[in-house]
């Protein structure tokens, strides 16, 4: 999909206002002004706010994070869950996961699971490229290891307020992938709080 030459400006500025104001307070015209671009220009290209979120959660350098090729299953599992807790560890990321679990809106709901789906589709190479080296023995849809993956980061970062640190990081890719692979020689390690 095509975009306005401004558009990451435009992005940037969505995710801010949703950062400083929440979804309820973030308003269209308060965009435009923080990106230094006419509504009737924000209007042209996205109906409304939710799918301007939308685009900016997506397409946004906030939320952005490479695909990293490490070349091992393990080292690009880590690198893909350190781009989600770096972004849960903001304040944009706070209000994308207040809005959709603990408020219920369904406007940011419907955000998120886009945002989520779109996430899956991008890590599902992770594991397509694993499988091709033989690391894994049968195909792996990328939900059976991140749902669990992240909604460990949540709890880790959101809940607890604690920092999803290497260490941990490390330990729950380990952890994850005992169940996903059926290795008998990767051994667990208990999760503990660093």
């Amino acid at each position: 999909m095509s975009a306005p030459r401004r558009a990451q400006a435009i992005y940037a500025a969505t995710l801010d206002q949703l950062a400083e104001h929440g979804y309820e307070g973030m308003t269209i015209e308060g965009i435009a002004v923080a990106a230094g671009v006419n509504k009737t220009t924000i209007y042209r290209w996205w109906p409304g706010k939710d799918a301007l979120l939308g685009a900016a959660v997506r397409e946004g350098r906030a939320t952005e994070f490479p695909d990293t090729d490490t070349g091992t299953l393990r080292g690009d599992l880590i690198a893909a869950l350190a781009g989600i807790a770096r972004i849960l560890e903001t304040e944009i990321g706070r209000q994308l996961v207040a809005g959709t679990v603990m408020r219920g809106n369904p406007e940011i709901t419907a955000v998120a699971r886009e945002f989520l789906a779109d996430r899956l589709r991008r890590e599902q190479v992770i594991l397509d490229r694993a499988h091709d080296r033989g690391e894994l023995r049968e195909h792996i849809a990328a939900h059976q290891f991140f749902y669990p993956a992240i909604g460990a980061l949540w709890v880790k970062v959101l809940a607890l307020g604690e920092p999803a640190t290497t260490e941990y990081l490390h330990r729950l890719v380990e952890d994850l992938l005992t169940g996903i692979t059926g290795d008998e020689e990767v051994r667990p390690s208990r999760l503990r709080q660093s």
